[in-house]
């Protein structure tokens, strides 16, 4: 009883700060009524006060502004790439247990040998092809960040194989597409929703880092990669809002969302109890 407490109170609060890290990137530039890419120099580097709270950057932007549009970007291209590897994951990991044999052993090979490539190295090569476009760095995510997912989808299903109701519905004259789509997909269901939130922080430091690099979005794009590649130059000069400011909401942003997948991961898949004192 203690231990589901402690995951229903890390659960409740890492979804508040998750959803009031949500709304701040969604209301704030819509209410501020204002468009985050005009500049203003005369206002540049200031420093944060009750004018603006995050203070300005190098061109005179509003960084509270700013800031909660990259962050709205950042967030929906990782919830993207989270979901697309999560799929892409769990339905491989799904068919190559269904269908066993020479299919699961070339796609576990498939798995191992992505999993030895830098999967950072791996996806700035897919983004230096089409460098600035969001469906790049999308696919650079998820086409290196499926392999976990489908070993984890992979080994719910090989347990549930054997169980009588696949069993009976073999003997009943289903075939293997029916059986995997209405008895061993289910089983991973779990497994996928958890990954998504798990994937997502690192989906989240994945985009950060390609657009810090300058291989992300382009430079108008506000995100909290280009914010933090802009804040560079202004650090230099004393700015060092402009580089805390991106930088706490990204970490809070992080334990939020991996803090809810952590939650979520324990209540499906519970930790061995330790042996209880006689």
């Amino acid at each position: 009883m203690g231990r589901l407490a402690r995951l229903d109170r890390r659960l409740f609060v890492s979804t508040a700060v998750l959803a009031a890290i949500v709304a701040y990137a969604l209301l704030v530039p819509w209410l501020a009524g204002v468009d985050d890419r005009l500049t203003d120099f005369a206002d540049a580097r200031l420093a944060p006060s009750a004018e603006h709270w995050f203070g300005t950057d190098n061109a005179g932007r509003d960084l509270f502004v700013r800031v909660a549009a990259g962050l709205r970007v950042s967030l929906l291209i990782a919830a993207v790439c989270a979901v697309a590897s999560t799929v892409l994951g769990t339905g491989i990991g799904v068919a190559a247990a269904t269908f066993g044999g020479w299919t699961d052993r070339i796609v576990m090979r498939v798995v191992d040998g992505v999993n030895a490539l830098p999967h950072l190295l791996l996806g700035i090569v897919i983004v230096a092809l089409f460098r600035g476009s969001i469906p790049a760095i999308v696919a650079s995510i998820a086409l290196t960040h499926w392999t976990q997912v489908a070993r984890i989808a992979r080994s719910e299903v090989l347990g549930v194989r054997g169980r009588e109701y696949v069993d009976a519905a073999h003997l009943a004259g289903a075939g293997r597409r029916h059986v995997m789509r209405h008895h061993l997909a289910p089983a991973a269901a779990g497994q996928a929703l958890v990954a998504v939130g798990l994937l997502l922080p690192h989906a989240v430091w994945h985009e950060t880092t390609l657009s810090f690099l300058g291989l992300g979005l382009p430079p108008h794009q506000p995100s909290l990669g280009t914010l933090l590649q802009e804040a560079r130059s202004t650090l230099l000069l004393g700015g060092w809002w402009t580089l805390a400011f991106p930088s706490l909401l990204l970490i809070a942003a992080t334990l939020a969302v991996a803090g809810i997948g952590a939650a979520l991961r324990d209540r499906i898949n519970p930790p061995i109890l330790e042996r209880t004192p006689r």
